[in-house]
């Protein structure tokens, strides 16, 4: 197999493995309305457009049908994360249900969605635990780029400038100003990011939400300046510390920690879009350490579509080492993330033809 026939046979393992039945299992289950399955959701639609993969659409609409009434459930954060794949399923069907359901989330997001002091959206929950005036990175990639989408497909240049304020405050607020890479959360009440760590998925998620974002809101609204800049010293700082076999760790400045994949495949895919929307300058240096992940991510894939090397969900832990002790085991945000990376270098790949 050339190297093209390779990335689609993995991407085509990975979607079967993500869409095969893991009733009860929490990191794979597709049926459940929260982040996990909603970044697989996402993924999922990635593939099935920029692979032109029509039978992976066809699914999203069938589970859909078998999930909608779980909708009404997305009253936190980490709830709106499958909400993103409503404007493209508008777009496909023409089911008014879709946009209108897109128009409530947004109208919840915007008008009634927690806040911090800051204004940041509040990072919340499915689960029974709350975190008050914290503002994680995650958020970025589970609800900003839905309203994002919203904006787009509602035409409200409203929406597209709060996505980039929103997208700009996460940008700020987590920043290491040192080298530009992010920090997992902040605290608002305390003025401090917590435990203070560099966590590789945390940047993953702004890393490759951010060019999404832009596409998504540029025809609207200008895009800040100040948003562009921190996106660069963002990437420019991930380089920095990808290490010899492709990958960053999952605490980015220990070494000695395991290699993570769901966060590489992240920052990886970021790097694609990122280029694919003019946001980079350094076009070379970026194209070479994405191809760099591709190949460590694609030796992470087994011969069932699994993707391992994901650490499990990871809250804003007490200290750094305790990072380094979350267990890895396969989960629908590693599938989603390593998915992403392949349908966007097969798109890649497509448009060169």
């Amino acid at each position: 197999m050339n190297e093209r026939e390779q990335w689609a046979e993995a991407a085509e393992r990975i979607r079967a493995q993500m869409t095969a039945n893991h009733a009860g299992n929490w990191g794979m289950d597709l049926n459940q309305w929260d982040w996990v399955p909603g970044v697989g959701l996402i993924a999922l639609l990635e593939y099935g457009l920029e692979a032109r993969h029509t039978d992976t659409l066809e699914q999203l609409k069938r589970w859909m049908e078998r999930n909608w009434a779980k909708s009404a459930e997305a009253a936190v954060i980490n709830a709106v994360a499958p909400c993103a794949i409503f404007p493209e399923l508008y777009r496909q069907t023409g089911d008014e249900r879709y946009r209108a359901e897109t128009e409530r989330m947004a109208a919840w997001l915007v008008g009634t969605a927690p806040r911090t002091r800051e204004d940041a959206f509040e990072h919340t929950v499915t689960e029974n635990v709350a975190f008050a005036e914290q503002v994680w990175a995650d958020t970025v990639f589970m609800a900003v780029l839905f309203l994002a989408r919203a904006a787009a497909l509602l035409g409200r240049t409203d929406y597209a400038a709060e996505a980039q304020r929103q997208t700009l405050l996460h940008l700020r607020l987590l920043a290491d100003e040192e080298n530009g890479v992010l920090y997992h959360g902040w605290n608002c009440v305390a003025g401090n990011h917590m435990s203070a760590v560099r966590w590789a998925r945390a940047n993953a998620w702004i890393a490759v939400a951010v060019p999404m974002i832009v596409q998504e809101t540029q025809a609207l609204v200008p895009v800040p300046q100040e948003l562009k800049e921190r996106y660069i010293r963002l990437m420019d700082g991930l380089l920095c510390y990808q290490q010899e076999d492709g990958l960053w760790s999952t605490v980015l400045d220990r070494p000695d920690f395991y290699r993570e994949t769901s966060g590489s495949a992240g920052i990886g895919c970021g790097l694609l879009k990122a280029l694919e929307a003019d946001l980079l300058p350094d076009e070379a240096r970026c194209r070479l350490a994405a191809e760099r992940a591709l190949a460590a991510v694609l030796a992470q894939v087994g011969p069932d579509g699994s993707v391992g090397g994901v650490s499990g969900g990871t809250p804003v832990m007490e200290d750094e080492e305790a990072y380094g002790r979350i267990p890895v085991y396969p989960t629908l945000y590693g599938q989603g993330l390593a998915l992403m990376l392949l349908a966007q270098r097969l798109k890649g790949a497509i448009a060169d033809e």
